[in-house]
């Protein structure tokens, strides 16, 4: 359930990435609430994940999710460049990402 909740926390910054561009800082009402929401669902989620997960595994799945995905959301959507060597980092990154998910740890965190 913990890597779930990364992964909606991930998603929802991406949400909230996009609202600060559409809010036009803060000046509208309607974005900024978007993302003053999401905002609060993605580092509520962020946190309920850390409970199971290591901190430096889901701050980097975390932040790497909310990176490519709004990197990807530019590209799409908001007509910014592309490149090979973007589409190669992003690429890397996203393999970084599942890298971790599948990475095991040798030690248990205390609870």
């Amino acid at each position: 359930m913990a890597w779930l909740y990364l992964i909606l926390a991930g998603l929802s910054e991406i949400v909230w990435a996009y609202g600060l561009k559409a809010a036009h800082g803060f000046t509208d009402v309607k974005w900024s609430l978007i993302t003053l929401f999401f905002m609060i669902v993605s580092f509520y989620l962020f946190a309920r994940a850390m409970r199971a997960i290591p901190i430096g595994t889901a701050y980097a799945v975390f932040t790497g999710i909310g990176a490519a995905g709004t990197a990807i959301i530019g590209i799409l959507f908001l007509n910014e460049g592309t490149s090979f060597l973007k589409i190669f980092s992003l690429t890397l990154l996203i393999l970084g990402i599942v890298g971790l998910k599948l990475a095991k740890d040798d030690k248990k965190e205390a609870k």
